[in-house]
């Protein structure tokens, strides 16, 4: 028995010996010092939070904000304000020209078929001509794409041209169908304008079938202003009635009236302000949203919900007294809806005073559910790829090379990191671009855990980062 127990025991251990230990991967998660921060900027978040107070001001005292407009203004104040109460270490004005484009009164639009006449929602795009006075009546073409309506050509002379393609409701990331779509309304005047076309409609950029229409930038690129055509998005609804019509009716008759103009460009400001780093002053982690909104709603979602929890991400640091080796920098960049000044003058900005910036993160998809975030980056991408073992209790299991931001890629450089805030998309273009995106439809507890994931990812940045 004893002889039996020795050799097995020998086996076991030149079998020990022979043995070869797989090599181990650093998992981040084991890092307590790393955990209890993250810890601490949740619970301060989730118990202590602003984000939705503030965005409650913002949103419905100040309502919406379209560059050039006296609302845009008062946001400009407001974020300054609120940031030196906060008493971040500096905060200021970086001056800059933005748009100014005007929507007017309430636009109209109606179909006449048969003698039956039918109310359609409508709102003018931004950046388009008005109507005439009288408006624009005419035969209606239909068509679901740029391409389309290009092959097309001179038969739609005289006629107002209906882009009808709908989102892809296939696409589990609303934003896949959305950049699907987004085309049409884009550049469906610029293309059909040279044609003759009198008016150009497009369907929302929307899920929903509401009547709710959604505006949003179009493009008239450097055609003549002849034949610049007046062009407008209409509900979801609308756009199904409309062309459920046309089957009946080829010949139907479509109106709409709207007294948009452009005036010039105006002054206007990026609100910044920052923590200085302990190590590192020189050097930048930026995390920031864009200040104005379309003014059908109060831009509650787009994007009042990334300026607040921008600036709740300071005031984290603080009340959790971390102190940043990088100086920790939030902008409030301005005209991101309808020109991108405020994201180019920033990165001009900081290219003309020789700023370092290793890394940016912007919210604007809302402030729904956190899910994660993407990266723009050419280097560190194992270290970012590394943090989801510690993001993942609170739900931050999308960690991937994907979208930076629009407001921050001008900054993306081979030596930074841009990234963006990825939260539940299902809800989103619900509200994007329409007057239905207002405070009431923000979920108090979704925006905090977003100010806390980005907190959380900032933090990782400023401890990870060189």
């Amino acid at each position: 028995m004893k002889n039996t127990f020795f050799a097995i025991s020998l086996l076991f251990a030149l079998s020990s010996c022979n043995k070869v230990e797989p090599k181990k991967e650093i998992d981040l998660s084991t890092n307590k010092t790393d955990s209890i921060a993250i810890k601490n900027i949740y619970n301060s978040a989730l118990t202590n939070g602003q984000s939705y107070q503030w965005l409650a001001v913002l949103s419905n005292d100040i309502g919406g904000r379209l560059s050039g407009s006296p609302e845009a203004q008062l946001a400009v104040e407001w974020g300054e304000k609120l940031m030196q109460d906060l008493k971040f270490d500096k905060v200021w004005l970086q001056p800059l020209m933005v748009p100014h484009w005007v929507r007017g009164e309430k636009e109209e639009a109606y179909i006449i078929s048969n003698k039956n006449k039918f109310d359609i929602a409508i709102c003018a795009l931004g950046g388009s001509v008005a109507t005439s006075e009288n408006g624009v009546f005419g035969e209606v073409i239909e068509v679901i794409s740029l391409e389309e309506a290009e092959q097309l050509g001179e038969k739609l002379r005289g006629k107002i041209v209906f882009f009808n393609r709908p989102f892809d409701d296939t696409q589990i990331e609303t934003f896949n169908a959305y950049g699907g779509c987004v085309d049409q309304r884009g550049s469906g005047a610029q293309v059909t304008g040279k044609f003759g076309a009198i008016g150009a409609i497009i369907r929302s950029m929307t899920h929903s079938i509401d009547d709710f229409p959604h505006t949003g930038s179009l493009r008239y690129g450097d055609i003549p202003d002849n034949e610049k055509i007046p062009s407008a998005a209409i509900s979801t609804k609308a756009a199904n009635l409309l062309s459920e019509k046309l089957k009946e009716n080829p010949n139907l008759k479509f109106y709409f009236k709207q007294s948009c103009k452009t005036l010039p460009d105006t002054p206007s400001f990026n609100v910044i302000g920052e923590i200085t780093g302990t190590e590192f002053p020189e050097k930048y982690i930026t995390v920031g949203g864009h200040l104005d909104s379309w003014d059908l709603g109060d831009g509650a979602h787009d994007d009042g919900a990334g300026i607040v929890q921008s600036i709740e991400v300071l005031r984290l640091f603080k009340l959790n007294n971390l102190k940043p080796k990088h100086t920790i920098r939030v902008v409030l960049f301005m005209n991101e809806e309808n020109g991108l000044r405020g994201g180019k003058k920033y990165a001009e900005e900081a290219k003309k005073n020789n700023e370092n910036h290793i890394a940016a993160l912007e919210s604007d998809s809302g402030g729904f559910t956190p899910r994660g975030f993407s990266f723009d980056s050419t280097k560190n991408n194992d270290l970012f790829l590394s943090w989801k073992s510690l993001l993942a209790p609170y739900g931050l299991h999308t960690i991937e090379k994907g979208h930076g931001g629009s407001d921050i890629g001008p900054l993306k450089s081979e030596t930074n990191s841009i990234f963006s805030y990825k939260p539940d998309s299902q809800r989103y273009f619900d509200y994007h671009h329409a007057a239905n995106d207002t405070f009431d439809k923000v979920n108090k507890r979704e925006l905090e855990l977003g100010a806390a994931s980005m907190a959380a990812l900032v933090y990782l940045l400023d401890t990870y980062l060189k």
